[in-house]
């Protein structure tokens, strides 16, 4: 999972990482390409965005950031409620540190509101994930305190 758009109510993961074309700031404006307009759809109508993303080469994967990139020039997630959980293996060197870092940096300057509160580092091994899924209770638990403290942030 790399990022859920979430309502009060329910929550949505989103797929569509693979459908953005690259960014290009010349290519912001209508018409946008129709996978960034369902990407900047699904921020607008949430209530709050949980990341969840890995750390790759000291920073952010860069198909994450290009999808990053993309949220900045249209203002949904201006204001947004944000947070992110670690997605690192129990041996990464940094624990996401870098990747988390990096996610603060853009998500502040495009304006998004950061809950730290809800920000959370949850190492996870690949024993704990089963089909796609963490599987282990205590750390489903965690996650899920960090997600009831995003909603406590809206």
């Amino acid at each position: 999972m790399l990022g859920t758009v979430a309502t009060l109510t329910s929550s949505t993961t989103y797929t569509g990482l693979g459908d953005l074309p690259h960014f290009n700031p010349d290519d912001d404006r209508d018409p946008l390409h129709p996978a960034v307009a369902e990407l900047r759809a699904a921020i607008k109508a949430a209530d709050a965005v949980l990341i969840c993303t890995p750390e790759y080469a000291g920073g952010l994967p860069g198909s994450f950031k290009n999808l990053l990139d993309w949220t900045v020039g249209g203002g949904e997630i201006y204001g947004k409620p944000v947070a992110w959980i670690n997605a690192s293996s129990v041996a990464a060197p940094t624990g996401g540190r870098d990747a988390h870092d990096s996610l603060r940096k853009v998500l502040t300057y495009a304006g998004a509101k950061i809950v730290d509160e809800a920000c959370a580092r949850i190492p996870v091994s690949r024993a704990d994930v089963a089909d796609g899924q963490v599987a282990d209770p205590d750390l489903r638990g965690r996650i899920a305190v960090a997600a009831q403290r995003l909603r406590e942030g809206v």
